[in-house]
């Protein structure tokens, strides 16, 4: 299949399990820019890498522990973001300055079709809003307030979304600990 669901500089918005997602190719300084113009985001807060498949986000980070690999077993796809130290391969400018990045995988049929048709299946996410203001519940809201600047991807399953943005967990070696808690509930080592 020829992968050509988003071109050079582009921004999609689409539908994921917990909030509707904006999104680029992580390698496009260009487009991850735009990302933070349209949101109006703080360039101190970083995006994530999200992928229908770990396989393929594995490699822009380095020490996942034996907890985190628990984690990732246990609650991959879902709603559970994990930061971890970011590798080489992982580019700088999506991290805000950090050495870390956040990786997740959704458990959506409809974010599976979008990742499948992109190069590398990985894309830089962040949660499709204006920053400060919630995020688009549906795809009637994401065209009516995101359309102008933003290929917005009409979901082609019909499935439930949570409306509740993902746990974020730190996994730097072995400490585990909650930043933000939302769907999935996880403890504290």
């Amino acid at each position: 299949m020829e992968k050509s669901i988003i071109k050079k500089g582009e921004v999609i918005g689409f539908q994921t399990d917990t909030v509707w997602g904006l999104g680029c190719m992580p390698n496009d300084f260009e487009a991850v820019e735009k990302i933070y113009e349209i949101k109006n985001r703080d360039r101190s807060k970083p995006l994530i890498l999200m992928s229908h498949d770990v396989k393929y986000i594995e490699k822009y980070v380095f020490d996942i522990s034996a907890q985190a690999k628990l984690l990732m077993e246990k609650f991959f796809p879902g709603a559970l973001t994990l930061i971890f130290q970011r590798s080489k391969l992982c580019p700088s400018f999506i991290c805000a300055g950090f050495d870390t990045v956040g990786i997740r995988v959704p458990n959506s049929k409809n974010f599976k079709e979008i990742t499948t048709q992109v190069q590398g299946c990985v894309l830089a996410t962040t949660s499709l809003n204006i920053s400060n203001e919630p995020p688009c519940k549906d795809y009637n809201e994401a065209c009516e307030k995101f359309s102008k600047c933003v290929k917005i991807i009409e979901p082609k399953y019909p499935e439930s979304i949570q409306n509740l943005a993902s746990t974020v967990v730190l996994c730097i070696g072995d400490e585990i600990k909650v930043l933000r808690q939302g769907s999935v509930e996880i403890q504290e080592n």
